[in-house]
């Protein structure tokens, strides 16, 4: 189980009077650097969304999840009925087969004809491997 670091409760700060300023022109404080890091710049969540979304990687995650819905309809029902995608990684898509002898069958006789429909639909930068695995 992951643990998560919990951060200590803080206290609101007061808000700022004018006896404060008062001590700290007393005490010969320069506050403007403090009173700037204090003020955050609002930025428009239009501007932000764009990086987010490629920073989290949001596209390549909706044409992975995309990729999975649509195997059954772009493999030939008997090898869907025995083999199902594990998921994609790094170009690679990583197919779970049912038995060894699907395995051998996809491996030997398919798996060519398999990547192509894929890469057709989907592009190759996205799925640029197959590896079946057992399981």
């Amino acid at each position: 189980m992951k643990r998560t670091r919990r951060l200590p409760k803080t206290r609101p700060k007061p808000a700022w009077t004018s006896r404060d300023d008062v001590l700290a022109e007393w005490r010969r404080v320069d506050l403007a650097p403090l009173e700037k890091a204090g003020h955050m710049a609002a930025i428009p969540v239009g501007d932000l969304l764009p990086a987010l979304v490629k920073k989290l990687g949001l596209t390549q995650r909706r044409a992975e999840a995309e990729l999975l819905k649509a195997w059954n309809s772009l493999v030939d029902p008997n090898i869907a009925a025995h083999a199902q995608p594990a998921g994609v990684r790094k170009g690679t898509l990583f197919v779970k087969v049912d038995s060894s002898v699907w395995l051998s069958e996809i491996v030997r006789y398919r798996r060519r004809e398999i990547l192509e429909r894929l890469q057709s639909c989907f592009g190759r930068e996205l799925i640029a491997r197959i590896s079946f695995r057992a399981g």
